[in-house]
C-alpha cells in the first residue's frame, strides 16, 4: 500500500511539472515588472521541467516494480518519458507555427500590394508587419529592418526560412534582389498556391476523416450483427442437431 502511495505522489509531481502555470501577477505589482529584473542564470546540468516529470515518472515505475528489476525499469521509464515528453511541440510554440502559416498567404498578397504601389522592400515589409500584427509580423519587421541597415537579401529574409510554406516567398525575394526580377507577380502567385495547398489540406483530412469514422462503426457493428443474425441461425441448428 505504500508503495501506491508513493507511486502515486511521483506520478501527481510529475504532473504537476507539466502543467503548472506561471507566476500570478498582481495589480500592485505590474509596474514593478516592467523593471528589467535581475537575470538568474541556471546551471547547463540542472533538469528542467520536462526533465523533472521524467525523473519522477522513473522513481514511480521503481517504487511499484520494486528491488533491482524496479530500478532497471525505472531508468528505462525516466529515459523514454525525457524523450518522448521533450518530442512534444509545446501548446505556445504549436500556436506560433499556425498563426504563421495561416497569416502567410495575406502577408504575401499584402506585400505584392504594397510593392506595386513602388514601395521599396523594406518599407514594404514594415507597413505589412504593422498591418498584419502576430508573431509572423515580428519576422517581417526584422526582414524590414535588415535590409533598411544594409544587410543583404539572404540575410534579411533568414528569418522566414523556418516558417513553414515561407521557402518559395524567400527564394523569390532571393531571386529578385540578384537578378533584378519583379517580386510582386511570384508573391501573388505563391499566395494563391498557399491557398490551394490549405484548401487541398483541408480536403484531404475530411476524407481520412470519414475513413477513419468506419472503424469504430464497424466495432459496434459487427458485434451487433453476430447477435442477431449469426447467433439465431446457430442456436436453431444445433437445435435441430442437439
Amino acid at each position: 500500500m505504500a508503495r501506491q502511495a508513493v507511486a502515486a505522489l511521483c506520478l501527481v509531481g510529475a504532473a504537476s511539472f507539466l502543467v503548472v502555470a506561471g507566476p500570478v501577477v498582481r495589480p500592485v505589482r505590474r509596474l514593478r515588472r516592467l523593471a528589467p529584473a535581475p537575470v538568474r542564470a541556471r546551471p547547463a546540468w540542472w533538469p528542467d521541467r520536462v526533465r523533472w516529470a521524467a525523473i519522477l515518472a522513473g522513481v514511480a515505475m521503481s517504487v511499484v516494480v520494486g528491488g533491482v528489476a524496479g530500478l532497471a525499469a525505472g531508468s528505462l521509464a525516466g529515459v523514454a518519458a525525457d524523450r518522448l515528453l521533450h518530442r512534444i511541440e509545446p501548446r505556445a510554440a504549436r500556436e506560433r507555427r499556425l498563426r504563421e502559416v495561416a497569416d502567410l498567404p495575406l502577408a504575401a498578397d499584402l506585400l505584392a500590394a504594397a510593392l506595386r504601389a513602388g514601395a521599396p522592400v523594406d518599407r514594404s515589409a514594415l507597413a505589412v508587419a504593422e498591418a498584419l500584427g502576430g508573431p509572423l509580423a515580428d519576422r517581417l519587421g526584422r526582414v524590414g529592418r535588415t535590409i533598411g541597415l544594409g544587410g543583404t537579401a539572404i540575410e534579411a529574409w533568414a528569418h522566414l526560412r523556418t516558417v513553414v510554406g515561407a521557402e518559395g516567398l524567400v527564394q523569390a525575394a532571393i531571386r529578385s534582389s540578384n537578378s533584378g526580377a519583379a517580386l510582386a507577380g511570384a508573391l501573388t502567385r505563391l499566395a494563391d498556391d498557399l491557398r490551394a495547398e490549405r484548401s487541398t489540406a483541408a480536403e484531404a483530412a475530411a476524407r481520412r476523416a470519414g475513413v477513419l469514422i468506419v472503424l469504430p462503426l464497424g466495432l459496434c457493428f459487427l458485434p451487433a450483427f453476430i447477435l442477431a443474425g449469426l447467433v439465431p441461425v446457430i442456436v436453431a441448428v444445433l437445435g435441430d442437431v442437439l
